[in-house]
């Protein structure tokens, strides 16, 4: 194990854009952000406006991503200078050739592998991930379920890291902020992908038309829920388009429910963010999201004819919306990044141990 003064070098393929709001690139911002920078000397790539904490932060290599070539440049670079750590590896063709070149020089490199993407119970791991598990000293989930998957299905050893809510960003209104006169509103958020069904959302609008759906994000579905809400006369939707962070922390605070019909996920960050936001939130239980107490903090449904009941009970019930968000805000404090980050510190100096 290296001596105490001695910096470990992670390098981890991730993104340090501050506008980058990848729920992966996320998640690496706020480790490193808050990893001891006597303790630990971080790289990883930028494209342009990268976060200023991580600028600021000492012992922090960032390097360019440009149109062409990373991958050889990247690679020449750690020929140079090895990393001690491989820190949440990607699928794409610079971890395809990382690995090749780890093999090949015999490299000490740990590799740290975070799985985060759901349908592991479905259609299994995809190519990529199986590889990134088989390459990996340590594998973790970013909730039980996955990990559970992992160890039980799959048969390789994880533990379980959660994410984090960022509370720059994703905190309760004020008291009495939501109490003016205003008519319910309901926010959803995620990407227009086939998985997240967001023409379900659009079918609720259509239901209740008295309440104020919002629903941000982009995807090559946002066409064809544009064309349903027409198709069924929905005034009461409002595309709002990609969101910066402090647009959906605002988007939240102003909301009274959070709907997420999304069937295929991991552990999404946004039921956390909205969480920390005080909303009660609805979504699938395929995927067995820790972020929501079922029946506490918000429901789970094993339908979509159930979510839209669960959904419907809750517009009808200001009581229940009322017990719920309070309930989630607390439940969200669970989600610590600092508590997070100090766990990524203990598994890098674990796996610094082992490789000694």
């Amino acid at each position: 194990m290296p001596h105490a003064s001695q910096l470990i070098k992670v390098f981890t393929p991730s993104f340090a854009d501050d506008a980058d709001t990848n729920a992966q690139n996320l998640t690496v911002k706020e480790v490193v952000a808050r990893l001891d920078p006597a303790r630990f000397q971080v790289t990883m790539f930028y494209g342009q406006g990268p976060d200023p904490r991580i600028v600021a932060r000492p012992n922090t290599n960032l390097w360019r991503w440009r149109k062409r070539g990373n991958t050889p440049r990247t690679l020449l670079r750690m020929l140079t200078d090895v990393p001690d750590i491989y820190f949440f590896p990607r699928e794409g063709p610079l971890d395809e050739k990382f690995f090749a070149l780890r093999r090949r020089f015999r490299w000490h490199t740990a590799v740290l592998t975070y799985i985060v993407s759901g349908g592991l119970d479905r259609v299994g791991p995809r190519s990529g991930q199986l590889r990134n598990l088989q390459q990996a000293s340590l594998s973790f989930g970013n909730c039980r379920h996955l990990t559970h998957l992992l160890t039980d299905k799959l048969g390789f050893s994880a533990e379980t890291i959660y994410d984090g809510v960022d509370r720059r960003y994703y905190f309760p209104p004020q008291s009495g902020a939501n109490d003016r006169a205003k008519g319910l509103i309901v926010l959803s958020a995620g990407s227009f992908r086939s998985y997240k069904k967001m023409d379900l959302v659009v079918r609720r609008a259509a239901r209740w038309p008295q309440v104020e759906f919002r629903i941000a994000g982009r995807g090559e579905e946002e066409e064809a829920c544009r064309r349903l809400a027409s198709e069924l006369g929905c005034g009461n939707v409002n595309f709002l388009g990609h969101l910066g962070q402090a647009e959906l922390g605002d988007e939240m605070r102003r909301a009274d429910i959070f709907l997420f019909p999304s069937e295929l996920e991991g552990h999404p960050q946004v039921l956390l963010q909205a969480a920390g936001c005080g909303l009660p939130c609805i979504a699938m239980n395929s995927y067995h999201p820790d972020s929501i107490v079922d029946g506490e903090t918000g429901f789970l449904a094993a339908s979509a004819d159930e979510l839209a009941q669960k959904f419907d009970m809750l517009v009808e019930d200001p009581a229940l919306r009322a017990a719920m968000s309070k309930a989630a805000a607390r439940h969200s404090t669970l989600f610590d990044w600092d508590q997070v980050a100090a766990q990524w510190a203990q598994a890098f100096e674990k796996v610094m141990g082992e490789n000694a």
